[in-house]
C-alpha cells in the first residue's frame, strides 16, 4: 500500500480481463503460472474465474466471458508478473516455452529488469520480470540470453543499463521518486 502527498492509501489490487474460451484461459493461468481458482460464477450473462497466488487477495486476475470475437485492436499492452530472482524466471521461461498456445517469447532486460514476453493463448502480452539492482532511462529493451550464467546475465544487464546517462542505483531512483510522490 501506498501513500502520496495527502496521506491517500492506495494499492493497485487486480485485474480483470475479458476472454474468448473461460476455460482454456483459466486453465492456462492456473497450470503456467499457478494461480488457484477461488471462486466460478454467473454475473448477468458474463461468466467470471477469480484467480489468485496470494490467499490474502481473493483475486488478483478475474477473467470474464464477453470478449468480442472480431476485435481489430487488443487493447491489453501487457500484464506484468514479479519474479524474485533468475532461478524463477528461468523456471517460468520453460513453462511458457512447452505450452503449445504460447507465442512470441522474447527474452529481455530493461536495464531496471530482466523480463520474458510472450502472447498468452488468446494474444495478451505478458511480462515475467525480475528487478535489477540498478535504475536507467526508459524505454529500453535488449535481447538478453536466459541460457547464460547468472553473472554473464547480470553483467550484461548491468552494462546495458550502464550506457544511458541516468543510469543510478535502483536504492537511489526509489529515494527520489519517494520524494517526489512526498512518500
Amino acid at each position: 500500500m501506498t501513500q502520496a502527498k495527502d496521506n491517500i492509501q492506495l494499492s493497485l489490487s487486480h485485474l480483470g480481463i475479458y476472454v474468448h474460451d473461460l476455460e482454456k484461459m483459466s486453465a492456462f493461468y492456473k497450470e503456467t503460472f499457478e494461480f488457484t481458482q477461488t471462486d466460478k460464477g454467473d454475473l448477468g450473462h458474463t461468466q467470471l474465474v477469480f484467480l489468485s497466488r496470494d490467499p490474502a487477495e481473493h483475486h488478483q486476475l478475474v477473467l470474464a466471458t464477453g470478449r468480442p470475437e472480431n476485435l481489430q485492436f487488443n487493447l491489453i499492452n501487457q500484464i506484468s508478473f514479479r519474479v524474485p530472482n533468475l532461478d524463477n524466471l528461468r523456471r517460468f521461461y520453460e513453462r511458457v516455452k512447452k505450452h503449445n498456445d504460447v507465442n512470441d517469447i522474447q527474452c529481455v532486460t530493461h536495464g531496471n529488469a530482466v523480463s520474458i514476453y510472450c502472447r498468452d493463448p488468446e494474444g495478451n502480452r505478458l511480462e515475467i520480470f525480475m528487478d535489477t539492482p540498478w535504475y536507467c532511462d526508459q524505454p529500453l529493451r535488449e535481447s538478453i540470453d536466459l541460457d547464460l550464467s547468472d553473472d554473464a546475465i547480470m553483467a550484461q544487464a548491468e552494462a546495458i543499463a550502464r550506457k544511458y546517462p541516468k543510469f543510478k542505483l535502483r536504492s537511489e531512483w526509489y529515494e527520489e521518486m519517494r520524494q517526489l510522490m512526498g512518500v
